[in-house]
């Protein structure tokens, strides 16, 4: 049995972060996984779906040099090409998180699957136990695959698996209109690939204000067969095809598929833990309450941190997950709160989905009194240089202060807009305050110029028309 101040389960983001804060306060620690090393973004998620997206952007510019007046012919596509690139920048990728967790100190480092045997105790599924006096789970998240897909067996695809090809498919028929679904979807869809995507319930990534989730829909509709809220009458296997029956319209269809990819989404990987056995109360999906400004469970001695705490999935999330319950269960009982980032979510597809602070659900239902500022980059002057002009940008003020509390958006080059919204909104900027930051011309950032205006106005701040530097539209 080996005894230790702080046990890890898990050597993601997560783990990887915990390990590192807890270690400034002890030097009694395990770090033990179950698998191999890397982590989630490295192997299946950020990395390799941007390599994807990289090549399909490549692709799309080729196809859309035309209307520049530059003739280049149809994109001639090597999916050969295309996924040896994405496969071995995603192994130099990966190869960057194994050289960190070797760099840990050995004796630390433990392999092996972990389970409760009582709240102290860690078993491995190698035999070794582990006896701890605080632990952080940091298992990470596995993809859902609903029980409807069982009928197409072997034909039934996560997005784990599509970073593994060595060549591109004829079709694919995408299941999710969720992050996954859609970046994979026109990826690759813009890649040559047969596609459509079946979204469920009306939802577009991770947007909630009706106005810009049309918009959304509308954009990459445009650009591939994509329904919100697909009624779907059957999925069925015939040889090596995936039948899809549909209703589009009034007629019912059926397409035939090559694969079906499962992005209806992840979550947090709790199975093998025996949690029962760790004294934790749980809920009805097998997880206890955590505190997000903590990320201890229940007032316990026992951490979650990372995808596994169901909160947000996103790299710097977990990363942030991962210091605060390091650092908690290396000072515990001196457990301290830390304050969270401005919440930052980005989709890459083309044009960009972006949430940032409140979402419009959010301050909706909490009845905060806000306005509304928007532009729609239909003739917002770089979009237009661009042939980018597609998308609309609201951004969220509160009543009375005018201080910003968020943004959505589905805009061209809208992660770099989210990222100065964050950063504004993380400072507490006030939209006058926002207004008297330089704009350079012509940028797309004069759109969001607009946005602030017409939220000043609707906050009773501004003029109803403001003096404007040089323009070239009504959304510049």
């Amino acid at each position: 049995m080996q005894e230790v101040d702080v046990a890890i389960i898990g050597a993601g983001t997560a783990g990887m972060g915990a390990y590192r804060a807890a270690r400034k306060h002890t030097e009694r620690l395990a770090l033990i996984e179950g698998g191999p090393y890397g982590t989630t973004c490295a192997r299946v998620g950020c990395m390799p779906s941007k390599l994807l997206i990289a090549a399909a952007d490549a692709a799309e510019a080729v196809r859309e040099a035309a209307g520049f007046g530059v003739h280049a012919g149809p994109p001639r596509i090597d999916g050969a090409a295309v996924m040896d690139r994405v496969r071995r920048e995603r192994d130099r990728f990966v190869g960057f998180v194994i050289e960190a967790v070797e760099g840990f100190d050995p004796s630390h480092r433990l392999k092996g699957s972990a389970r409760f045997e009582d709240p102290h105790t860690l078993r491995l599924d190698t035999g070794e136990v582990v006896r701890a006096k605080r632990i952080v789970v940091a298992t990470g998240a596995v993809p859902v695959k609903p029980d409807v897909f069982d009928a197409v067996g072997d034909r039934l695809i996560v997005n784990d698996d599509v970073f593994g090809w060595t060549d591109l498919p004829g079709s694919v028929a995408v299941f999710g209109g969720g992050v996954l679904g859609l970046e994979l979807a026109q990826a690759l869809h813009r890649l040559g690939v047969r596609v459509r995507l079946f979204g469920k319930g009306g939802g577009v990534g991770p947007l909630s204000d009706p106005a810009v989730r049309d918009a959304a829909a509308a954009a990459l509709g445009a650009d591939l067969p994509f329904d919100p809220d697909a009624d779907v009458q059957g999925i069925t296997r015939e040889g090596d095809t995936v039948v899809v029956r549909f209703r589009e319209g009034d007629a019912t269809r059926e397409e035939r598929f090559d694969w079906l990819l499962a992005a209806t989404g992840r979550a947090p990987a709790l199975d093998g833990l025996d949690l029962a056995a760790s004294g934790l109360a749980l809920d009805d999906r097998g997880a206890p309450d955590i505190d997000p400004l903590t990320m201890q469970a229940a007032g316990s001695h026992i951490f979650f941190a990372g995808d596994v705490a169901a909160r947000i999935p996103l790299l710097h999330e977990a990363a942030d997950d991962g210091r605060i319950a390091g650092d908690n269960a290396g000072r515990h009982p001196e457990v301290q709160t830390h304050r969270r980032r401005t919440p930052l979510g980005v989709v890459f597809t083309e044009p960009n989905l972006a949430t940032v602070g409140a979402s419009f659900s959010e301050l909706s239902d909490a009845a905060c009194d806000f306005a509304t500022g928007e532009v729609d980059f239909a003739d917002q002057g770089r979009a237009r240089v661009l042939r980018r002009n597609r998308g609309l940008l609201r951004v969220y003020g509160e009543r009375g202060t005018g201080r910003l509390l968020g943004a959505e958006m589905v805009a061209p080059r809208g992660e770099h807009l989210a990222h100065l919204l964050a950063w504004a909104v993380q400072a507490g900027m006030d939209v006058d305050t926002a207004l008297a930051m330089p704009f350079y011309h012509p940028v797309i950032e004069e759109g969001l110029r607009t946005a602030l205006r017409d939220l000043s106005v609707n906050l009773g701040r501004g003029m109803e028309n403001p003096p404007r530097s040089i323009d070239c539209g009504p959304g510049a």
